[in-house]
């Protein structure tokens, strides 16, 4: 799998031939402003909650990909409204096959109100079952126990976590979360777009690495393979 960090919490993940864009906040973005969206290739855009920092860029990219979006029914009832038919309602413990592999809609700990104001359903998290692999974002979030019910039913290669703070998990629970899905692997998003979620990633890395597990903090833009 080829994982891109597009910042914040947005980033791509390729399964096979098809990728699959994770909440498009990227224009808006100061750190992101090198960042082309209409180059952004994506067969799938999947929404974790409706704050304007997860969902910025999902009607420019779903414009110019032809992308399909996955999210809670209230997310995509709220897309519909505005032009954007085709799409997938999920909720909490539900899961789809799609052509890419298995997708599993599970709990988080947050707030989700859209930018109009209207009730964006409860936030959430996805669980990705793949040929290539399978892996958890956890969306924004606290730490919270359900997550420990995740690696009951699926063997985890590596996980998406918020480490920022304030609004989400910050080091030390993101740590805990990885030792409650079982991985040695994370990718940490959610952190330095602005003052409250600014981190040390120096010491953010060797923490983690105290705790036997490996974090990574790709530059925006940059590729991965995983």
């Amino acid at each position: 799998m080829e994982f891109t960090f597009y910042g914040h919490a947005c980033f791509s993940v390729k399964i096979g031939n098809k990728s699959l864009l994770f909440d498009p906040f990227i224009t808006p973005n100061e750190l992101a402003k090198d960042i082309d969206i209409s180059t952004i290739k994506a067969d799938y855009i999947l929404v974790s909650h409706g704050h304007e920092d997860h969902i910025a860029d999902v009607r420019k990219i779903v414009n110019s990909t032809g992308a399909k979006l996955i999210s809670n029914y209230e997310v995509v009832t709220w897309f519909a409204e505005k032009g954007i038919s085709d799409s997938h309602p999920m909720n909490h413990g539900g899961s789809w096959n799609f052509d890419f592999g298995k997708v599993k809609y599970v709990n988080a700990v947050h707030s989700s109100t859209l930018p109009d104001g209207s009730p964006g359903g409860n936030p959430g998290g996805f669980v990705i079952e793949s040929a290539e692999g399978n892996f958890y974002f956890a969306g924004d979030t606290a730490l919270h126990m359900d997550m420990k019910l995740i690696p009951l039913q699926t063997n985890l290669d590596f996980a998406i976590l918020p480490i920022g703070d304030n609004f989400t998990m910050g080091i030390d629970d993101a740590i805990l979360a990885a030792e409650f899905v079982k991985v040695d692997k994370v990718i940490g998003v959610h952190y330095d777009t602005f003052g409250f979620i600014k981190i040390d990633s120096d010491a953010a890395i060797k923490a983690f690495n105290t705790n036997k597990v490996q974090l990574m903090l790709p530059a925006i833009g940059e590729t991965i393979e995983l």
